[in-house]
């Protein structure tokens, strides 16, 4: 099952406001591909936040076009940039090509997950959201044993 990127918004707003605020700091991000061996490939990409989704851009004929044409499968990782940025910002989903792309392929990501991490104190705090489930959110402290808290 897949969201896309208002359905995000709609369910865990601040969440996304993070994962957005990240993505948009900039430029180029970390996508990671399947090769027609099932092999993982990773590539230098860019994103666009249009009418409610989550897009992925690449030039015509890309090795990772290609790759997303036969397997949409992906995740992208935002560029981690300052460490005091607030956050590191993961998604996951599956690529679905729009047509008319010209020049250029354009995807549509839809959601499967959006995994957040960020360090407060001495603790490493993980949240996690998938599309029409619960938000789960971890510490982490002193580097021990995962403990789950409420949301």
């Amino acid at each position: 099952m897949t969201g896309s990127w208002k359905q995000f918004e709609t369910e865990a707003p601040e969440l996304a406001k993070r994962v957005h605020a990240r993505f948009t700091a900039e430029k180029t991000h970390v996508l990671a591909t399947l090769r027609r061996d099932g092999s993982p490939r990773v590539n230098g990409s860019e994103v666009e936040f249009r009418d409610g989704e989550l897009l992925l851009g690449s030039m015509l004929n890309a090795v990772k076009a290609r790759d997303l044409r036969r397997d949409g499968r992906c995740a992208i990782h935002a560029f981690p940039g300052d460490p005091e940025n607030g956050c590191d910002a993961k998604v996951s989903g599956v690529a679905e090509e729009l047509p008319g792309g010209g020049d250029s392929h354009l995807f549509r990501l839809g959601l499967t997950d959006v995994v957040v991490t960020w360090v407060e104190g001495n603790s490493l705090w993980v949240e996690t959201w998938w599309p029409d489930r619960p938000r789960v959110r971890y510490e982490r402290p002193e580097n021990g044993p995962a403990l789950r808290h409420p949301l």
